[in-house]
């Protein structure tokens, strides 16, 4: 017994026929080539960068996975971006200091967010806030 083939567009437009988002991101997954040193000699300059697309508008959000026990760093992350195609995901990609410098290699997902809830909280009297 075959699958059903989904193509991408119809579901896309499934999607936003429901009401859903349906808002186009990009996800980064990256990943050490050659261990922590290569990372860690990066990591001053990725930040940097990562505070870069952060303030242009261009990162939805970023930051590192744990071992599989949650004790240690290995220097995966992710990264998800605006763009308007793979294309230009791969281009911002690339200029990452981590890719740039070898440290790390990339695999970019097409991601259509579609269903979730962000919550900030704003407390005026004492200026303090949180995400929940």
């Amino acid at each position: 017994m075959s699958e059903p083939v989904v193509p991408w567009d119809e579901l896309v437009g499934k999607c936003e026929g429901m009401g859903l988002l349906a808002k186009h991101l990009y996800v980064v997954f990256t990943t050490p080539t050659n261990g922590m040193g290569p990372v860690m000699e990066n990591l001053e300059a990725h930040l940097k960068f990562q505070g870069e697309l952060e303030a242009e508008g261009i990162m939805f959000g970023a930051g590192p996975f744990p071992d599989d026990d949650e004790q240690r760093w290995e220097g995966e992350g992710m990264v998800i971006i605006r763009a308007n195609s793979m294309a230009e995901a791969k281009e911002i990609a690339d200029r990452d200091p981590m890719h740039a410098s070898g440290a790390r290699s990339y695999r970019i997902r097409h991601w259509l967010l579609n269903e979730g809830k962000v919550t900030v909280e704003m407390t005026f009297s004492n200026k303090s806030h949180n995400i929940v």
